[in-house]
């Protein structure tokens, strides 16, 4: 894959918050264990109520997130969804549809533990990273 495109996707992976905290050599590593999948229009890419095993980046298209039958979100290039379920299989909150032709980054949950084998820190930066969001969510709960 041509160097430019590896740091393309660094910087993708750069802006979600799961990896905010995370090294260049470390989001490199993330990307090493991800796949470059390319996906047709109208495949459902997560479907709602079924367990998550994967992360997905989009790279270039465009997607329709629904809840039941209603578009709640669109979401394009840099935009990702499923981090959650790296962490656990608890059933997806909404289905992701192409609604174009799409190329997106996927890492799955086994890709993702073996990445936390091999560097060990990164477990302690994306513990976190993720009790920052968890109190920020305590916080936005209380405050209403």
């Amino acid at each position: 894959m041509p160097l430019r495109r590896k740091d393309q996707y660094l910087e993708h992976l750069a802006k979600v918050p799961l990896f905010s905290a995370l090294s260049k050599k470390e989001l490199q590593t993330i990307a090493r264990a991800s796949d470059d999948v390319d996906v047709p229009k109208g495949k459902v890419l997560v479907e709602e109520g079924k367990p998550g095993h994967e992360f997905f980046l989009i790279i270039n298209g465009n997607a329709s997130v629904k809840r039941g039958k209603r578009e709640i979100a669109k979401l394009g290039p840099g935009q990702y969804f499923g981090e959650l379920a790296l962490l656990d299989r608890g059933p997806r909150s909404a289905s992701v549809i192409a609604k174009e032709d799409m190329e997106v980054l996927v890492l799955g949950q086994r890709e993702f533990a073996g990445v936390i084998d091999e560097v060990p820190s990164l477990a302690h930066k994306l513990l976190t990273t993720m009790a920052q969001r968890l109190r920020d969510a305590d916080a936005r709960a209380y405050s209403h």
